[in-house]
């Protein structure tokens, strides 16, 4: 079989490098020992390796087309072969397999990390939006160096070992031949470049820490666990890249009079036994006048809940749309759950008052009614299965 790089390729002789490595990759696939398991396999795969390490080398294939031996010193062509790990695995899995590699200088620039604060807000504030200062400790942009991480006056310099590439080569023998893996450059860390002398004011981070105030707009409806974004306003990258984003998380304090079921307002209002039998008027609050100043501002503050005569306990009053606004759209409802207060003392006249009116109304032995109590959805179910 032919020993010649561009014949074992099937490439012409004045091929440029896009079509070697195409042609490479079409055979590294065929004949790789993953593939084909078989001796003759395998060492057609050394040749074409060989073959590629010429061609995909400028200096190299210059020497073998003037005749000369890009390998002096080695065995003869198609023994010993030393080729890339990341050109085979470009072979099976496109340029984008190198691309995830890390193949060259990492930059020293990148974008920050997202940060978390959280607040606490009133019921009120929650419910029809607020606007607040917060202060802030995250890493901004060093003001000494600009980002760069060098001090004034100077700037990073090119990686004597790995001359700027970001990665050093390292060969290992297997029964393949020599096979070169990339690693990150240690004296760089990757980036190609060293900073002889780092800012002192950031250690060559290129970013600092640092308080600022920032005011933050909490829209109508949010509720504990709202998570409100603030784009570009989180941690600065290293090497002073982009900044991340600052989310602000809501916490709803408790609420004197209501409690908050989604975008509905409950609360409970305890009226005496004879105003649930001869029925009421009350004047309850709204959120509203958690909000509303004393001047006359167009907004109820207050409404009439009117509790009519045999108003029994667990009774409930419904205002709509006197809720929470909803963050789409729309407002729940105020409901007002009535509980009839029984009294628990009485002095001697309340209480022949009230002996009086059980004569009255015949109830001075009041019998009672017993029944079963509501049976649930399952109970219903189970006693229609055990009807069949």
């Amino acid at each position: 079989m032919s020993q010649d790089p561009y014949d074992l390729l099937g490439v012409d002789r004045d091929a440029d490098t896009d079509t070697i490595k195409k042609a490479y990759r079409k055979l590294a696939r065929q004949y790789h020992p993953d593939v084909n398991p078989d001796p003759a396999s395998q060492e057609r795969f050394k040749e074409v390796s060989r073959a590629y390490e010429v061609l995909s080398d400028p200096q190299k294939r210059a020497a073998y087309d003037r005749g000369g031996d890009p390998f002096a010193g080695a065995a003869g062509f198609g023994q010993g072969a030393g080729f890339s790990f990341t050109d085979i695995m470009d072979a099976f899995f496109g340029g984008g397999a190198a691309a995830q590699s890390g193949r060259g200088p990492r930059s020293r620039v990148r974008r920050g990390q997202d940060a978390l604060i959280r607040i606490d807000v009133e019921l009120a504030e929650a419910a029809f939006g607020v606007t607040r200062e917060l202060k802030v400790d995250t890493a901004v942009v060093c003001g000494t160096c600009a980002g760069s991480g060098a001090s004034p006056g100077t700037q990073p310099v090119t990686c004597e070992t790995c001359h700027g590439v970001g990665e050093v080569a390292h060969v290992q023998r297997s029964f393949l031949g020599e096979v070169r893996t990339l690693r990150p450059c240690a004296a760089c860390r990757g980036f190609g470049t060293i900073i002889p002398d780092p800012c002192r004011e950031c250690s060559g981070d290129g970013r600092v820490r640092s308080r600022r105030t920032l005011t933050v707009k909490i829209p109508a409806g949010v509720d504990t666990g709202t998570r409100v974004q603030l784009a570009d306003q989180g941690e600065v990258g290293p090497g002073g890249g982009p900044a991340g984003d600052l989310y602000v998380e809501i916490n709803v304090l408790p609420h004197d009079t209501f409690s908050r079921r989604g975008d509905d307002l409950h609360c409970t209002v305890t009226v005496p036994m004879t105003a649930a039998a001869l029925g009421t008027t009350l004047s309850l609050p709204t959120l509203e006048a958690d909000v509303v100043s004393g001047q006359d501002s167009g907004v109820e503050t207050s409404f009439e809940l009117e509790v009519k005569p045999g108003t029994q306990s667990g009774a409930e009053h419904v205002l709509r749309g006197r809720g929470v606004p909803g963050l789409r759209g729309g407002r729940g409802d105020l409901v007002a759950h009535i509980v009839v207060e029984t009294p628990t003392r009485l002095d001697p006249r309340q209480e022949e008052l009230l002996q009086e009116l059980a004569a009255i109304r015949g109830e001075e032995q009041p019998t009672g009614q017993v029944k079963a109590s509501q049976k649930s959805v399952f109970g219903r179910l189970r006693d229609a299965f055990n009807q069949h």
